[in-house]
């Protein structure tokens, strides 16, 4: 974690209600300025992760997200807009961000998580936040997690549902545990309403958060399914895969 300049008072005054957290303070918030986090896409789900993280006062964010904004983006993505169809969503998102807190250091990848560029940015990054459709990005993010030992935040949704967990490298499931192989009946598209990747996103944002500054209990070890058609909510332990590449012992 980088040692940035102490708390500004602007920046006290800005931050004050969430210091007043307990456990938190401005121990945790210094925590949050000098962390840097890494957050694949920038669609429903990531958006909205990006957005949380940027106004809590995380210092620096990786942001990782190739193409141009197109109309059907525009009903979940909250960092695109109408005026910026047809130009790169990276510059949208960076745009946006800046203008919700000025002070942010934002590096902005016009690509997609791919094993090309995965070790790379996981290496410069305190936590990483998944937020890609793709298993391709989604395997290439958690292998490159293990190996340099940075705590990964999974999210993911599905037309009413989501499902959510930490993976710590060496201690806990990793994504190619509950996933050896991509699924094949998995598509790039899906029914999906920006409401539930934004319900996802803050609850990933939260443990983000949580993991920079030591705060409460994390998902670590554990998948946090909603159906929010029943609003019904469970928690399931999980278990390291016999021969995962995870290296955590199995119970």
């Amino acid at each position: 974690m980088e040692q940035r300049p102490p708390l500004t008072e602007h920046e006290k005054a800005v931050y004050e209600w969430q210091t007043w957290v307990p456990g938190f303070g401005l121990e945790g918030q210094q925590c949050l300025k000098d962390a840097t986090v890494l957050v694949s896409r920038l669609g429903g789900l990531g958006g909205v992760v990006a957005y949380e993280l940027a106004a809590a006062g995380v210092g620096r964010l990786i942001l990782a997200h190739a193409g141009n904004v197109k109309p059907s983006d525009l009903n979940r993505q909250l960092l695109m807009t109408h005026d910026w169809l047809g130009k790169p969503r990276i510059e949208s998102a960076k745009r946006r961000l800046l203008e919700l807190n000025p002070r942010l250091d934002i590096v902005a990848v016009p690509e997609n998580i791919s094993d090309k560029n995965a070790d790379a940015l996981v290496a410069e990054c305190d936590v990483v936040v998944d937020c890609a459709p793709l298993f391709e990005e989604r395997f290439a993010m958690n292998a490159a997690s293990l190996r340099h030992g940075v705590p990964l935040v999974e999210c993911a949704m599905y037309d009413m549902e989501f499902q959510l967990f930490t993976v710590i490298p060496g201690r806990t499931t990793c994504v190619r545990c509950l996933f050896p192989e991509r699924p094949p009946h998995w598509r790039r598209q899906f029914p999906v309403f920006g409401a539930v990747s934004g319900a996802v996103a803050c609850l990933g944002a939260v443990e983000a958060i949580k993991l920079i500054a030591g705060l409460g209990d994390t998902l670590a070890g554990r998948l946090l399914v909603a159906d929010l058609r029943t609003m019904q909510f469970r928690q399931v332990q999980l278990q390291p895969r016999s021969g995962c590449e995870c290296g955590a012992a199995e119970a």
